[in-house]
């Protein structure tokens, strides 16, 4: 089928490659030039498939059958909204826009219901897979009504590996799951780290880090792809020194802890995880000067003096 890809990132590009890989003609949209070119290129080389590189929206709009299928692949937020907003005056009852990013669930909704109204049915996937998605395939968790998802079937059939597309509920569903999804990583993630710090700095034993996580991949009950993708770091970088301990959230933890908190479920694992993303963006914190300057008062505790 023919589709409007709008954003050629790191996750729209190698999505845009796939779905041309897989038989589908994709009219495809960025504000870099480049990007556009890099696709079409690509396209070139598909033994079916093929890009076609739109100019701006209304193009990419003109170039599409109707009904038309849109996927947006921008930033959560703000650019999702523009991006909708300049689109409607080009699009018309019965098309569908996809939006495969990380957007929050309450976003997801408001934009359905706005949507609904002029007749667009807006659909919600949840994308996950990273860099590595353009050959394993992307796992796709995918909110909407019955027939707009029914409809983007083969889309999703071909960005997914087998038995990794769902459609899990309607319009905000999607990305209700990817904001969950995403939480546990964070956990995953924290656990990983700490095991990983208490190996390297150990006082007894000089441990190969990459050894013990080639082990656990085969037969542990800790082996993952995160703890492969571990191995394959401690390959590159046994001591990881050319890397800054500086952890960036996207969101989808926050959003996850705050969901919590609204539902009353206690999810300490995930918020402490959180947090500690924020700690490591301190180079040095000021709770803990502040710590440190009580228990020196309250008991003449030694301080650190800044040099």
């Amino acid at each position: 089928m023919r589709l409007g890809m709008i954003g050629l990132g790191r996750m729209g590009g190698n999505m845009t490659i796939r779905l041309m890989r897989a038989g589908h003609e994709v009219v495809a949209y960025d504000r870099d030039p480049e990007a556009i070119t890099r696709v079409r290129e690509e396209g070139k080389g598909s033994a079916r498939g093929a890009a076609i590189g739109a100019s701006d929206l209304a193009a990419l709009c003109a170039e599409l059958p109707a009904p038309r299928v849109i996927w947006l692949m921008v930033p959560a937020g703000k650019p999702v909204d523009d991006t909708i907003a300049a689109l409607l005056p080009h699009v018309a009852k019965g098309d569908v826009m996809i939006d495969g990013g990380n957007s929050n669930f309450h976003d997801t909704l408001r934009r359905g219901e706005e949507l609904r109204a002029k007749g667009i049915d807006f659909v919600d996937c949840g994308t996950s897979g990273g860099i590595w998605g353009l050959e394993n395939g992307y796992c796709l968790m995918v909110g909407g009504d019955d027939a707009a998802v029914s409809r983007c079937e083969p889309i999703f059939l071909a960005l997914a590996p087998e038995d990794g597309y769902a459609h899990v509920g309607p319009t905000g569903a999607g990305h209700y799951v990817k904001m969950v999804h995403n939480g546990i990583e964070y956990g995953m993630l924290q656990a990983y780290a700490e095991g990983y710090e208490i190996l390297h700095e150990s006082k007894h034993f000089d441990v190969d880090l990459h050894k013990v996580a080639a082990v656990w991949n085969h037969g542990s009950v800790v082996r993952s792809w995160l703890n492969e993708l571990a191995e394959s770091a401690f390959a590159k970088s046994p001591g990881l020194a050319d890397l800054r301990g500086y952890v960036e959230d996207s969101g989808e933890g926050r959003w996850t802890v705050q969901e919590a908190i609204d539902i009353d479920v206690p999810a300490p694992v995930i918020t402490l995880s959180l947090l500690a993303r924020l700690r490591s963006r301190q180079s040095e914190s000021f709770g803990a000067k502040v710590i440190a300057a009580l228990r020196h008062e309250f008991g003449g505790h030694a301080v650190k003096k800044e040099e």
